[in-house]
């Protein structure tokens, strides 16, 4: 099959509207075209006698033809919304008899294409959930028979799709395997005329490993879907793909990789009218705040103009209080818009910008002290003991702070800073004075040898006699120690 075919296909893919069939075609017989358009003045107002008169059309032609093909998918589509659902599936039987000689191969395919998005889209409940899965099985067996490779490639994606909705991921998972079979050349690598289809299949893929938390597959995937040149894919196709990156990176603590991909998925999904692209925005407000960057997400060309929308204004008085080190206004927020939590990625991850935001109130609130009580800053931070303990010891451990914790008093001792700093440089004093040592007795060009004078320094026994006269030599219990005039900072 040629690129063109393949691309043609893609460019007519409905990720997001319905297209009404085109209807107007001239010719046929003028009773059968009545009854078709006088079925469709009433469907709205009576789709159940609509449906008895869109039946009716097939039996008043001599053979299978257009009108009848277009009277049996008005039927289906009406059926379907009426949740006759055993009725569409035997009538869509009927339909695909049609697909071999009464329509054309581009208007059938269309058709078919078009009338299995309507039922997608419109599945509501587990059984119309059920009947998808017969439709999808029909029309694979039609078009296998007639060597339609590509509408049979394009619904066995549809069928992926189900299933990955479904979360059925063992039959998930074959599925994929064939539809990349069927997207390579033999010697295994991705066939080029069709490449938009293997970006498809790349992103339902993705999608899998992503909810599965399978970070290794996910991440060699995706750099294979990034490296594929040859095709032109829908942008919402793109904005899965960057979106599952993105959560993989974040997921690896690589902050700027994830709020690039988070970024590029958001401007996919704003081309391609996708509302997840709402969503998408949120993580991106989500790594900002991760990064620690003080960078407004919102001060860019493409997310400005959702600033102010009411949809977003929660994350973004979160971004903005968090900037601003408000730790009461930021957990308001959180408090008063419990539905951002309801997405499971936002409530995994919110927690480290908390205590992100916790940690650096604890510090500013300790900043005087050298003594504290628990109870003190559980009462300024509006959290429990627990919490306020569980945030001084990652200090501690993080070396951020120097203290100790008395659980059963709950006071918490900060050593004195003076104190500290006396160690540190009592301890620099004598690593500075251990490798001026080390060097000197080291080095040969500052000795020479003494057979007279015997070493207990673990080397040859062998006399040392120090050339210069900054540093003399004594010897105290059998070992060789320098003494100088040099002193410990604070006069020890």
């Amino acid at each position: 099959m040629s690129d063109d075919d393949f691309m043609n296909d893609s460019e007519q893919e409905d990720y997001d509207f319905e297209y009404e069939d085109e209807d107007d075609d001239q010719g046929g017989d003028v009773d059968i075209e009545n009854k078709y358009y006088n079925a469709k003045q009433i469907k709205l107002d009576n789709p159940e006698e609509a449906v008895d008169e869109f039946l009716g059309i097939p039996a008043l032609e001599p053979e299978k033809g257009e009108w009848g093909f277009k009277g049996l998918k008005q039927a289906i589509k009406l059926e379907f919304k009426l949740k006759r659902y055993s009725d569409a599936v035997e009538h869509y039987q009927e339909l695909l008899t049609f697909v071999k000689s009464a329509v054309t191969r581009n208007y059938s395919e269309k058709s078919i294409n078009n009338m299995l998005d309507f039922i997608e889209k419109n599945a509501d409940n587990e059984k119309a959930n059920a009947s998808i899965e017969k439709f999808y099985s029909l029309t694979l067996e039609s078009f296998q028979s007639t060597n339609n490779e590509r509408l049979w490639l394009k619904t066995n994606i549809k069928l992926a799709r189900l299933w990955f909705a479904q979360r059925n991921y063992r039959q998930l998972e074959s599925k994929l395997k064939d539809l990349h079979k069927a997207c390579q050349l033999p010697d295994g690598t991705d066939d080029p005329n069709k490449g938009t289809l293997s970006l498809e299949i790349y992103a339902l893929e993705i999608q899998m490993y992503a909810e599965t938390r399978n970070n290794k597959r996910l991440k060699a995937l995706y750099q294979r879907a990034l490296r594929v040149k040859s095709a032109v894919p829908h942008p919402k196709i793109m904005g899965v793909i960057r979106e599952c990156g993105g959560k993989m990176h974040l997921s690896e603590e690589n902050w700027i990789e994830a709020q690039s991909d988070f970024f590029e998925s958001f401007k996919n999904y704003d081309e391609a009218g996708s509302l997840q692209r709402i969503q998408v925005l949120k993580y991106l407000v989500l790594t900002t705040m991760l990064m620690k960057s003080d960078i407004n997400p919102f001060d860019s060309q493409e997310t400005k103009p959702y600033k102010n929308d009411a949809r977003i204004s929660a994350m973004t008085n979160l971004v903005d209080a968090y900037q601003r080190d408000d730790i009461h206004g930021y957990g308001k927020i959180l408090q008063e818009n419990g539905d951002l939590l309801a997405d499971p990625f936002i409530a995994e991850n919110i927690d480290e910008v908390t205590r992100n935001m916790r940690t650096k109130a604890v510090l500013k609130l300790i900043a005087p002290y050298t003594k504290f009580t628990l109870a003190f800053l559980a009462k300024q931070l509006k959290i429990s003991l627990a919490e306020v303990q569980d945030i001084l010891g990652y200090l501690i451990v993080a070396g951020q702070l120097r203290g100790k914790i008395d659980q059963q008093h709950g006071i918490v001792e900060v050593e004195s800073r003076v104190d500290r700093e006396r160690v540190d440089a009592v301890g620099d004093w004598a690593t500075a004075v251990g490798s001026l040592l080390s060097n000197i007795l080291n080095e040969a060009d500052g000795f020479r040898g003494d057979d007279n004078y015997p070493s207990t320094l673990g080397g040859p026994q062998q006399s040392m006699k120090i050339l210069n006269g900054g540093v003399g030599r004594m010897k105290v219990g059998g070992k060789i120690r320098a003494s100088g005039s040099g002193r410990m900072p604070g006069g020890r």
